[in-house]
This record gives C-alpha cells, structure tokens and sequence, in this order.
C-alpha cells in the first residue's frame, strides 16, 4: 500500500473556537461547513466537527494511485471489512471509508488535484500534515489488521524486558512512519504529527508559538524510532500536536528494529513520558 497521510477530522465541542487556534498556529484558512469548519493549507488538511473533545471523527489518506487504492479494496473484501462509499472533499469519487479494530474511522481515495490545497501558508516554515498516532488495549490485534489487510509495513517496534510489545511504528511509504500504535488501558487518539524540513524550521515554529503565548509541552528533542527531531504542544482541547522534522527514510527491505521501552527510546535527549 503507498499512500500519505491526508486529513484528519477531530471532533470538539467548539469547532470554530479550535478553529481559531489552527488558523493563528499553524496557518489553516477556514470555511464553515454546518456546525463545524474545514481548514486548508499547502500539503494540510483539518477538519472541525460537533463532537466530545479529544476524539477523532476520522482519519484521510490519500492513495498514490488509483491501483493502489483498487488493491486496498480487494483487500479489504478479502478480509470481509465492511466499508462503504465516502464522498469527502478532496477525494475522487471512488473513495472508500471504514473502521479499524479499535473502531478508529478511516478513509482512503485518489487525492483529487483541484480540490487539494493551494492557497499559501499563514506561516513561512512548513508543515505537511504526516502520521496519526493511537492508544490501543489491543496492540498486535491493530497491527495485524494494518499489516496484513491494509498493506502498512512494520518500521520498529519498543519492546518491554519481557519482550512485550509496547509501541508500534508502521509506515505506507517511504517514511519511518505514516502511522504509530502504543499499548494502552484504552483505545484513544494520542497525537497528530506534522512534518516541516529541518532543524532549523523547528526553531522557527518554537519561536513562532512562543509570540502567540503556546508553550511547548514535550521536546525538543528527538525520537529514537524514526530519528525525528520534534515538539509538542497542546490545542484548546487538549490535543497533542506534533511538529516534526528529519523522520528517516527507509528502504522496502529494511529490517523491522526493535527498541526497549525507555525515555531513551522516546527522546535520546532527555525526559519522556512512558505513556504504555
């Protein structure tokens, strides 16, 4: 399976309100669909709708081609996954949307080139929107499902003294990851991350959130799985929102890595927090 991550649709009870905290952090242009909103820039999508904080309505990725998404439907009918027809804005017609084990709601399509952004940033640095990551009490069953059904490839996985499995990171391109699971006491959205393109555009942003008084709540710091270096702060919600940059790039064959389950692993810098 090649494709990238997309759109993401969180739910909150105030969807113009967290609307105004995108657009001012990180440059989305809004327009107000009903009770919520959708927020478009250069290689980002979000959208805002009616709902309890801190959930995911769904998640969008976009299929390189139409015979990759052709063969994630057979796939998904080989496995009997129920999907149905999904007609979101910035797909071609064809789409389809469906649910993972965990009950996460995702849809994959063709990104359709009208209808993607391009209007110019509200801020300088970039920001491509790049992997979603998710708690889950059932971690093998959520890998399996996207490795064996979806077509991810396994990157890494942390692993426990025991050898328990704590952290997953799979990946639908050439990205370490487009995607990452962690053990948890429940199935929750955890964070979304974006990618900008260096170091230095990390210093950018702190510098850029530091003037609208958004403090940073992890980092930075770099990741052990990946290589990335990141930040972190919270949207009005609570939301964790990551920005990254650097994530390695890997070959098709590359070896699946294993990690143990230490701050370490989380930011060889320094402090993490050990959230499985």
């Amino acid at each position: 399976m090649r494709a990238r991550f997309y759109e993401i649709a969180l739910r909150t009870p105030s969807p113009h309100e967290l609307a105004n905290f995108y657009r001012d952090a990180l440059g989305y242009e809004f327009r107000n669909e009903g009770e919520g909103a959708l927020g478009v820039a250069v290689d980002r999508r979000i959208r805002l709708v009616s709902g309890p904080a801190k959930s995911l309505e769904y998640a969008v990725y976009a299929a390189n081609t139409e015979k990759d998404l052709a063969h994630l439907i057979a796939r998904l009918d080989q496995a009997k996954i129920q999907r149905e027809g999904s007609d979101i804005a910035g797909l071609k017609r064809g789409a389809v949307r469906f649910a993972d084990p965990d009950g996460n709601s995702f849809a994959f399509g063709v990104a359709d080139q009208l209808a993607s952004p391009g209007t110019a940033d509200g801020v300088p640095m970039s920001a491509r929107i790049q992997h979603i990551v998710f708690a889950s009490t059932n971690i093998q069953r959520m890998i399996d499902f996207f490795v064996d059904v979806i077509g991810f490839q396994l990157s890494d996985r942390v692993l426990d003294s025991s050898g328990g499995l704590k952290t997953a990171f799979l990946r639908c391109s050439e990205e370490h990851h487009s995607l990452a699971i962690f053990a948890a006491s429940e199935n929750r959205l955890d964070h979304h991350c974006y990618e900008s393109r260096n170091w230095n555009e990390i210093r950018d942003w702190a510098d850029h959130l530091a003037k609208l008084r958004i403090p940073l709540k992890w980092g930075p710091g770099r990741h052990g799985p990946g290589d990335n270096l990141f930040i972190f702060v919270h949207d009005p919600d609570g939301n964790w929102v990551e920005i990254s940059a650097e994530l390695e790039i890997v070959q098709a064959d590359r070896a699946i890595g294993e990690w143990p389950h230490e701050e370490r692993t989380l930011n060889s810098w320094g402090a993490a927090p050990l959230r499985s």
